[in-house]
């Protein structure tokens, strides 16, 4: 099953994302729970192909596969997400995603279905799933719970890289004038949050954290209610693309169409690339667009922003 988009599936896809709607992969593991990936994220699915074993690797990876013309890793979902190992993995499927620049294979039992449904539907994980938990999200179909996967935070389990600033970027100088800034981050991941978080504190700059469109449109609302300038308040919003409640591209919109709130900056990012979402980024009036994650382009895009409003 292919998911590489032509010129119609794309345009369609947008309308999707621009309407605060998701297209949602539904999977099984070894039971009848069901799970989702959004299928943004979703590059192809196939048969679980040949694997060949590769010495001193994650557990959780349990080989690796040559596909078309090139060679990707393939992770036990459910060993990932702290469950028994896939059952009969020669008749399960393999579901090749695309995250954070990387190409990755995850191995499920079984594919169900493609849903559309509307981010509203979509909420955070229950307050008792803990921090250790690997759902990001969780909505509900035909009376069933769907829980969604945070396949960010099983890849920087499984194989974590590295997430600091190179030297040369950041300056006493920039870190000294960073202290007088402050940003909004507005990620559902706890692991792309924590990323952006240590990069804002290598730089210097102070920063408020929510979870989700909704809380964060809320958030400054209550604020410009206040009185407050939220230009004057924020260097700039950085916010991810797909959250629960309410996407990236719909809160772009919201703020972008309130006078109120209209002139603060906003850098959309996300772990989905392409042409797709700097057309999106474009539509809703974001001023920046990183895919996730490289913290010296997310570094520059911030100095870059100090510099502009010092005046340099």
């Amino acid at each position: 099953m292919s998911l590489t988009d032509s010129a119609g599936k794309l345009s369609a896809r947008n309308k999707v994302a621009g309407g605060n709607r998701m297209e949602l992969l539904l999977f099984r593991l070894n039971g009848r729970q069901l799970y989702g990936i959004n299928v943004f994220k979703v590059k192809e699915i196939i048969p679980c192909p040949r694997l060949t074993q590769l010495p001193k690797h994650s557990h959780e990876v349990i080989g690796v596969a040559h596909v078309r013309d090139g060679t990707i890793s393939v992770i036990d979902l459910g060993m990932a997400i702290r469950q028994p190992a896939i059952k009969d993995p020669k008749n399960s499927f393999v579901i090749i995603t695309e995250y954070n620049r990387r190409t990755q294979g995850f191995l499920v039992h079984a594919v169900d279905r493609i849903i559309n449904l509307d981010w509203e539907s979509v909420h955070p994980p229950p307050s008792g799933s803990g921090k250790n938990s690997f759902l990001t999200a969780v909505t509900q179909m035909d009376d069933q719970l769907i829980e969604i996967i945070d396949v960010e935070k099983i890849i920087a389990s499984v194989d974590p890289f590295a997430q600091g600033v190179s030297s040369g970027i950041l300056t006493d100088e920039i870190r000294e004038k960073a202290k007088n800034f402050h940003i909004l981050l507005v990620d559902d991941s706890s692991v792309a949050r924590h990323q952006v978080e240590r990069n804002l504190e290598e730089t210097g700059v102070r920063y408020t954290s929510l979870t989700n469109g909704r809380e964060a449109l809320d958030y400054l609302n209550a604020l410009a209610d206040e009185g407050v300038r939220v230009q004057d308040e924020f260097l700039m919003m950085i916010a991810d693309i797909e959250m629960p409640e309410m996407d990236g591209y719909t809160l772009t919109r919201c703020v972008k169409q309130d006078p109120r709130l209209a002139n603060l900056p906003i850098l959309l990012h996300s772990s989905l690339s392409g042409i797709f979402n700097e057309a999106m980024v474009k539509k809703v009036g974001a001023n920046y667009f990183l895919a996730k994650y490289d913290a010296d382009e997310l570094a520059k895009v911030v100095v870059r922003q100090i510099r502009s409003i010092s005046g340099e």
